[in-house]
């Protein structure tokens, strides 16, 4: 058994919204929105978003998600980040795989996120997980960095499917 498989990996409420904008602000990766949008994140998308669960019940890690509107056999994952204290012990990689096999349920055959060229993590996590799910893995630039008003650097497209 892992440390990762140790920890309750729950669906997110409204209480753990201000757990999860801290996580996300600590995490040194995500860009970090209002404290308002992770209490509606974990009010609206709940059941397509996960929280992992220490002892005490309070959120170490988080993976949030939605459904593509537009291809409702999508999930686009928004956000995964881990408290610094459970880093390097497969929690994310755990959380996406939770994520998947309860939205495949719900007829979900694929998943997209966007990454930053930088973010090697990210890339590792997803690649990982696209390997994990016998997927093929498409990379594309979904957005490039000139359509950003403040600099933000390209956001790549993922897109793994389909997944099991």
């Amino acid at each position: 058994m892992t440390a990762a498989t140790q920890l309750l990996l729950d669906i997110p409420d409204i209480g753990d919204g201000a757990a999860l904008w801290r996580i996300a602000r600590d995490s040194d990766a995500l860009d970090l929105n209002s404290s308002y949008s992770y209490l509606l994140w974990c009010r609206d998308f709940a059941r397509t978003s996960v929280v992992a669960r220490g002892d005490g019940g309070e959120p170490v890690g988080f993976a949030t998600g939605y459904v593509r509107p537009d291809r409702p056999e999508t999930l686009v994952v928004w956000q995964v980040a881990v408290d610094r204290a459970h880093r390097g012990r497969g929690l994310a990689g755990a959380m996406l795989d939770d994520l998947a096999q309860r939205v495949v349920a719900e007829g979900v055959r694929g998943v997209e996120t966007t990454i930053t060229p930088d973010n090697e993590a990210s890339h590792r996590l997803f690649m990982s997980f696209g390997e994990r799910h016998g997927a093929r893995i498409e990379r594309e630039v979904l957005f490039d960095g000139a359509l950003f008003p403040d600099g933000h650097e390209p956001e790549l497209l993922y897109r793994i499917e389909p997944i099991a």
